[in-house]
């Protein structure tokens, strides 16, 4: 089976190259933020992000797990670097197809490529320990790979 990048998965793998991103351990608010620019801020309040022409800040929930801070961040970047405007001013419709494509973007973002046992539990154990993020969420970025790699399968 030959598995394909989606568009999303390349424009994700470009910016990690960009700023020089390799490793798991790499994968970190701080270091990321650093090496794209964009000032982090540690809040006790909702997470959102803020651009303006001069600078970038993302403002993370401070009483979240490390886990959770850094899905977050990639759900906040996301709306920085693919999303322009104001989401309150959006329309229904827009505003949800927003939230999608962030949720996809944080799924491929948080993740990089992994060895994974065949277990399932086990697998999704690697990938929460590995990039840092909560097991659900390591879950629902394997069942997505899972449905792509079958997809491709099919395909074929």
């Amino acid at each position: 089976m030959v598995y394909t990048k989606t568009h999303l998965e390349d424009f994700i793998e470009n910016i990690y190259t960009n700023i020089g991103i390799y490793h798991p351990r790499q994968l970190n608010p701080e270091e990321i933020s650093a090496r794209l620019r964009i000032v982090v801020d540690y809040v006790d309040g909702t997470s959102k992000c803020v651009e303006h022409s001069q600078f970038s800040l993302i403002m993370l929930n401070q009483n979240l797990s490390s886990a959770a801070q850094w899905q977050e961040f990639a759900h906040e970047l996301c709306h920085l670097l693919r999303h322009a405007g104001n989401q309150h001013t959006l329309p229904p419709f827009f505003l949800k197809m927003q939230e999608w494509q962030v949720k996809s973007f944080a799924l491929h973002f948080c993740s990089k490529k992994l060895d994974l046992t065949d277990n399932k539990k086990s697998a999704i154990s690697i990938i929460a320990q590995t990039i840092g993020v909560e097991p659900d969420f390591a879950g629902e970025w394997l069942e997505q790979w899972l449905l792509q790699c079958s997809m491709v399968y099919y395909g074929n």
